[in-house]
């Protein structure tokens, strides 16, 4: 669900990797230190050792023993390929055509998914062990010969290899443009793969590939696979489409003799019998349906519900358990943003003004209780955000660029300056007002007029009226520059198609971070995903400078030269103004129905749930929910 947050992209380890708006997927594919020469390993990082050996039994984070059954109902609270938070109308998440139903990720496998205890590992699922050229352009996976599809035929090579290259072809163009540096995909045999890549291919890209989804050939080969469908498809993950409602409810059963139940990489996971999402257009609907008992699990996005509406009688009888959980993740880059493709957002100094009518210090204590930080990077509350001066790394990254970036680079990074609180802070509108004109803008009466002539307007699009009380106070003070500001709130459908064909003035929108980041980068700043229709590049940036920043992170051999070059990048886009930047909190308040189970800490990369939670009936009983 998406309140103060629109949420895009935050992944469980099934999620697909290149189409989700995951920033850099946590992991590029890299041997151990120590490894032979023949770079064989059964998981793979990128700075360091694995912290799992070949024969480990189980994550740390999971209780192995845990038990089967329940069932786990819940809300989407994140999308991936063409996923909607409002609606569903087709099973095949993997291409632009269609709103795609929630949890179609638990169905299908990969070859190799994340360790979330750790920022950069990866280890076999359908791939018992990867062996990586020297010249790191050449990954061959051997497969593992007991893989099965849920009908019982074997899960081969050739299935692989069909997969990747019909996403490359067909798939939704997010995945499609992530796999353009992937060469070929061929089965050598039943159970070896090799995938090669152009030497152009970031750092991250075989890891991306490692994660997508594993589709069956024999299925879909004569089937149209852009096309929207209903039919449940055929899978080899851990659980398998049970029962849906178009638009209402889509129910997920556990598949009893899953092929990989014993594998250290699954143990303790998958443990309920049925994994339901539940939809609903209007999030207070959902709120009292919470509450009703209709699902049983809700992460809380809204600070408002958080501190004042959970006093409902289950509560006070225990049978509801609030917990807020760490978040060791880095917080995402949450914001308004602008269209840059129009020309009324061209000029930067517009940008900026439109930034300054906007009061976080209000917004926080009137309406979200005090609970969050104003966030000023796009690599918040991480080591990736860039402070202060410059370093002299840093500073050799962007001296070539002197002239074609601005000063303020060089020097303190732009942050959004902090407002008295008043909700019209009268400075910083002065402020913005000046900027206005420097950039030919001009009032005629109460109206502004662009440079052009034209009436200054402004629309914030949605699709849900929960940002209303964030945004209106923002569109007042707008109107006190003079821009004619409205909000408009579509069907979820609608909102998809419009920001997928870049048709709006300014849509919030939240990507998640990655330790790591490299090839997702690339999907939301690059200037071939700004001229994509569907692409994560919703500003629409377009700079060979970032273009050329982005090339030296996703080539970046060390940690410490990766960590300069975002650095570097931020500068650049902070100094764009290319959104207004929301809000953050490193924590993750959820409520449930005390029927469940968890380990006693998450994963410090993931909320854990519902991957690694169970049912208990007695506790289930205790509160009459048998």
């Amino acid at each position: 669900m998406r309140s103060e947050t629109a949420l895009l992209g935050r992944q469980t380890r099934r999620a697909v990797l290149a189409g989700g708006g995951a920033l850099g997927v946590a992991a590029v594919l890299r041997p151990a230190p120590g490894a032979a020469q023949a770079l064989e390993s059964h998981g793979l990082s990128i700075f360091g050792d694995l912290k799992h050996p070949a024969d480990f039994r189980h994550f740390d984070y999971v209780r192995p023993d845990a038990p089967k059954g329940g069932t786990f109902s819940h809300q989407i609270s994140s999308t991936g390929g063409n996923q909607n938070f409002d609606t569903f109308n087709t099973l095949n998440i993997y291409v632009l055509k269609g709103d795609g139903a929630a949890g179609m990720g638990l169905v299908t496998d990969s070859l190799m998914v994340r360790g979330l205890d750790e920022p950069d590992a990866v280890y076999g699922l359908v791939a018992r062990s990867v062996r990586r050229s020297p010249d790191g352009l050449t990954y061959t996976f051997s497969l593992r010969p007991e893989a099965r599809f849920h009908d019982g035929s074997r899960l081969a090579a050739r299935d692989v290899a069909f997969t990747f290259r019909l996403l490359k072809e067909k798939g939704h163009p997010r995945i499609a443009q992530t796999l353009r540096f992937m060469n070929e995909a061929v089965a050598e045999n039943d159970e070896t793969l090799r995938v090669t890549f152009a030497k152009e291919r970031s750092r991250d890209l075989p890891l991306v590939v490692a994660g997508l989804p594993i589709l069956s050939e024999a299925y879909w080969r004569g089937r149209d696979f852009e096309a929207a469908t209903l039919e449940p498809p055929l899978g080899s993950g851990p659980y398998r489409v049970a029962r849906f409602e178009v638009g209402r409810f889509i129910a997920f059963e556990r598949v009893k003799d899953y092929w990989a139940a014993a594998l250290p990489v699954v143990v303790g996971q998958s443990n309920f019998d049925e994994i339901r999402y539940e939809y609903f257009r209007d999030r207070q609907v959902a709120f009292e349906a919470f509450k009703a008992g209709v699902f049983t699990f809700r992460e809380e996005f809204t600070a408002r519900l958080w501190a004042t509406g959970y006093d409902f009688p289950a509560v006070a009888e225990g049978k509801v358990r609030r917990e807020t959980l760490p978040d060791r993740t880095p917080s995402g880059m949450q914001g308004w943003f602008f269209n840059g493709r129009r020309d009324k957002f061209k000029d930067a100094r517009i940008r900026e003004a439109i930034g300054l009518a906007f009061d976080f210090e209000w917004t926080n204590q009137t309406v979200m209780y005090g609970a969050y930080t104003r966030t000023a990077s796009f690599f918040e509350n991480s080591e990736l955000k860039a402070t202060g001066m410059p370093s002299p790394e840093e500073v050799a990254l962007l001296e070539p660029f002197r002239g074609r970036v601005p000063d303020e680079v060089f020097g303190e990074p732009y942050s959004p300056p902090r407002h008295d609180g008043s909700g019209q802070d009268r400075t910083a509108l002065r402020r913005a007002n000046d900027l206005l004109r420097e950039a030919g803008c001009r009032r005629e009466g109460s109206q502004l007029k662009l440079a052009s002539g034209e009436p200054f307007t402004l629309e914030f699009l949605d699709f849900q009226p929960s940002l209303q009380p964030h945004t209106q106070p923002f569109v007042r003070n707008l109107g006190l520059l003079g821009i004619a500001a409205t909000i408009r709130i579509v069907d979820a459908a609608q909102y998809q198609r419009r920001t997928e064909e870049f048709d709006f003035d300014v849509v919030t929108q939240r990507y998640s971070n990655s330790s790591t980041p490299g090839e997702g980068l690339r999907q939301v700043f690059g200037s071939l995903a700004a001229a994509t229709k569907g692409s994560q590049n919703l500003a629409g940036i377009a700079d060979p400078v970032v273009d050329s920043l982005l090339e030296t992170i996703v080539q970046a051999e060390t940690r410490p030269a990766l960590v300069a070059a975002v650095r570097a990048l931020d500068r650049v886009l902070r100094a764009g103004r290319y959104w207004v930047p929301m809000w953050y909190r490193g924590s993750r308040p959820v409520a449930y129905w005390d029927m469940y189970g968890h380990p006693a800490q998450p994963p410090a990369y993931g909320l854990g749930a519902p991957d690694t939670w169970w049912y208990e009936p007695d506790k289930a009983k205790r509160i009459g929910r048998t």
